[in-house]
Formats: structure tokens, sequence, C-alpha cells
């Protein structure tokens, strides 16, 4: 990542960043390359259900950035919940005084769902806490977040839904996880629309060293290549400090 750095000079800006599942993973490695790209006086907002795990990533990060400033608070909720979504907000919008010149939402917290038959899924209480968490939360979080930052001059805001190639393919057994990926791509396909000052991207950020494919293989046998977090994090980091993607686009690892 220093490397990255020393050959880039861009930066994020002197902004606020919330990232959504950010424990472990993805989420880890995406909030690792966000602190060295923003400048100092950044905020950052770690969002996860585990408190222990985000306060060590928090100790990690002052200590990689002790010279720069960043600010970092952790959110330690349940964002399939209504207090959860509330809670988040509420934080973000404590930082809404301080005068920011970019605001950086990524929405990367999912789970995988059960792997079974379109058939056996008759239970509607089950579906709907899983599309809660995996749909109705980035769509509740998200409008909070613009309702707290509205759109002004100088201001650049960055939207980043973690997709997967599953929003635009259907793959058997995987009805719950492709529906919600599928919705998350058209709803904020529809934000694109809708915000023209809101710079948005659905990232499919390729098949990664995750405790999630470690319960894909386990559940499915199957057994490809993994990238690691930090690959596809730093690629993910690349298109944002380029800025030169159409908004609304859905990208996936393996086509930039």
């Amino acid at each position: 990542m220093q490397d990255i750095y020393s050959t880039n000079p861009k930066t994020l800006g002197r902004g606020i960043c919330i990232i959504t599942g950010a424990s472990r993973g993805f989420g880890r490695a995406l909030a690792q390359e966000v602190s060295y790209f923003s400048k100092p006086g950044s905020v950052l907002l770690l969002v996860a259900r585990s408190n222990t795990m985000l306060q060590e990533l928090k100790e990690e990060l002052q200590s990689l950035t002790k010279d720069q400033q960043l600010m970092v608070h952790c959110i330690a909720v349940d964002l399939s919940t209504r207090e959860g979504v509330h809670e988040t907000v509420r934080v973000a919008r404590q930082e809404a005084i301080n005068e920011m010149d970019h605001v950086l939402l990524i929405n990367n917290a999912a789970s995988l769902g059960d792997i079974s038959h379109f058939a056996s899924f008759t239970n509607l209480d089950e579906v709907n806490s899983y599309l809660s968490l995996n749909v109705s939360s980035a769509l509740a979080l998200t409008a909070g977040i613009l309702q707290v930052f509205p759109c002004r001059p100088g201001l650049r805001w960055s939207v980043v839904n973690v997709s997967s190639v599953f929003a635009t393919q259907a793959l058997p057994s995987w009805v719950l996880y492709c529906t919600a990926k599928a919705a998350r791509k058209m709803m904020f396909g529809v934000l694109a629309e809708e915000e023209p000052n809101v710079k948005v991207l659905s990232y499919s950020p390729g098949p990664m060293d995750t405790d999630m494919q470690v319960d894909i293989r386990r559940l499915t046998g199957s057994n490809h290549h993994l990238l690691p977090c930090q690959e596809s994090a730093a690629k993910l980091m690349k298109l944002l400090l380029d800025n030169n993607f159409l908004s609304g686009k859905h990208l996936d690892f393996f086509e930039v």
C-alpha cells in the first residue's frame, strides 16, 4: 500500500468515510486503504457487530497513521435493525459540524444466507431477516447519510456498493444472495440517476480469501483460486482515486 501511495499522489481529500462490515475481510482491508489515502483531519467510521474486532482495527490504523491525524470511531451495531442504522447515522451527524471536502460511504456489510433450493424458502420471516441486512439497511443508511451531508458546491460525494458477479448472474440454490445483490445493484443505479452530484459505483471484488468463502467452500465444495482482500481493496481504491468511472456503473475486479 505504501508503494501505491508513492506512485499515485492522489488522495481522497479531507473527508469522512463510513465503512460497513469493517471488522474483518474486505471491509478491514478497505479501512486500511482509506486510512493511507486520507488527508489529515479526516474521519473514519468503522461499522460492524463486533466491538472487540473494531477496536483492534482502530488501534492498528492509528498506529499506522499516527502522523496523519486520522479520527477513527467504532460503531458496534447490528445493521439489520432500525437501531443499528439510526446509531450509525447519529454518529455521522456529530461529524457534520466539521468542514469536509469528501463524503465516502462504502456499503460492504452483507451475509451469505441459506444456500438451498428455491422451493425451501417458505418462511417469510427468514427471507425478510436476510433482506433487512442485505438490502433494506443499505438503502436506509445511505439515505440517512445523504440527509446528514447534503450536496453542496465543493463537496465530493461517493457511494460504493460492494456487489458480486451474482448481481447479474443467476446461480442455482443461491436465490437469497443473488436476489439481494441484484436488488442492491438496481437500488444504487437509481441513486446515480437521481443524484447527479453523487458518484455511485457498484464494485464486485471477485472471490476473496474471507470467512464467507470458507462457508461457500464447505457448502458447495468449490475450490477456485481466491484473491487476497488487500489486492481487491487496492483496485477499488485506485478506481476511487482516479474517479473516471461512470456513476451507476457495475464493475468487476477482473474488468478493471
